[in-house]
């Protein structure tokens, strides 16, 4: 037996309905709501993707320019990559022309040098070669040591301004024969000619030895002195011009005297030793039998006379004249150069020509 369904009361089905009817509308307002906040935030996404997508394609615009930019300065530097090489080219080639100017203008110098000597370098070498031969002179006729010395300082002055090197080796033998003529002038030279000098201006004043005006006294004299002195009074001597005698032997010691002087003055400066220690000699004598040796100023006179006889050392002559022979031996070598220099590309042509023309 099917139990009997109870039967339900007209209000308790009405409040059920509403009930689900309500359950049902929460439901859809619910589904509503969830939908809408799902489109709002679909639609906030979609806000923030269009803002990166504008972001991204401005970035992109951007690159594109930086690129399109980049492309052309590549281009600009590609040109001028392209014109700096032509640039390098051209270079290269003016570099290379000059290089073969050079190299021309070597060989034309080369040419030049190997030509005769200018009108400039032959003066000079005119003059070099006089002060040369003038010092040689001066010192073979006069024995001037010191104008020899000069006249090849001035020669070695002149062949600096040669401007060719083959002269060069030339200033050292004259510079080897200049100080040998130093070397053999004595060191003390001038101040020897000064005390000479001095010498001669004192003898006026040093004094003679007394023989005609003795002044001993009576009792110290010899009888012959005595009987001398008493035929003194009755005989008188003198010369023919009515000088006395002591007078007269008294400038004529002290001219001789002062005549050696400057004979050994001379001797001095022509560097002879035996003219020069003879006339030392001979004014040494002088003061002693001539002059009072008593006297301090005669005893000083002939100390200096020693030491004046040291002034001269003995030295042998020096021999001049291999600069001189040198410059003119390089002078006749260097004025065949030009005939050896112009036959020279002559015999090369001539051979040459035959080698280029000839056909095998």
């Amino acid at each position: 037996m099917r139990p009997v369904p109870a039967k339900h009361e007209p209000g308790s089905r009405g409040g059920g309905t509403l009930a689900l009817a309500v359950l049902l509308a929460l439901i859809a307002i619910g589904g509503t709501g969830y939908v809408g906040w799902r489109q709002w935030q679909q639609a906030q996404v979609s806000t923030v993707d269009s803002r990166n997508l504008a972001t991204l394609q401005q970035r992109v615009a951007a690159l594109e320019t930086t690129l399109s930019g980049v492309s052309g300065e590549r281009t600009s530097l590609n040109q001028r990559l392209s014109d700096a090489d032509q640039v390098n080219r051209s270079l290269r080639e003016e570099l290379l022309g000059q290089a073969e100017r050079t190299r021309n203008l070597e060989d034309a110098v080369a040419k030049l040098a190997q030509k005769s000597l200018s009108g400039q370098d032959a003066t000079l070498l005119d003059e070099t070669e006089s002060l040369l031969r003038m010092a040689g002179e001066r010192y073979t006729l006069f024995h001037d040591a010191q104008g020899a010395v000069a006249a090849y300082t001035l020669a070695d002055q002149t062949l600096a301004g040669v401007n060719d090197a083959t002269f060069a080796g030339l200033r050292q033998s004259i510079t080897v024969e200049r100080d040998a003529l130093v070397k053999s002038q004595p060191a003390s030279q001038a101040s020897a000619l000064q005390q000479l000098t001095e010498l001669r201006g004192d003898l006026a004043t040093l004094p003679l030895k007394t023989l005609d005006n003795p002044t001993s006294n009576d009792q110290s004299q010899t009888v012959w002195q005595r009987i001398k002195q008493a035929l003194a009074s009755v005989i008188s001597v003198q010369r023919s011009n009515g000088a006395p005698l002591a007078v007269a032997d008294a400038r004529f010691a002290r001219e001789l005297a002062s005549l050696d002087l400057a004979q050994a003055q001379t001797a001095l400066l022509a560097y002879d030793a035996n003219a020069y220690a003879a006339a030392l000699q001979r004014v040494d004598v002088a003061l002693s039998s001539q002059f009072d040796d008593s006297n301090p100023d005669v005893q000083q006179a002939r100390v200096t006379l020693k030491q004046l006889g040291a002034a001269l050392p003995p030295s042998a002559p020096v021999h001049l004249g291999a600069a001189l022979t040198e410059l003119r031996n390089l002078r006749t070598v260097h004025a065949l150069k030009p005939d050896a220099t112009g036959t020279a590309p002559a015999t090369s042509s001539s051979s040459a020509a035959p080698a280029n023309g000839a056909k095998p």
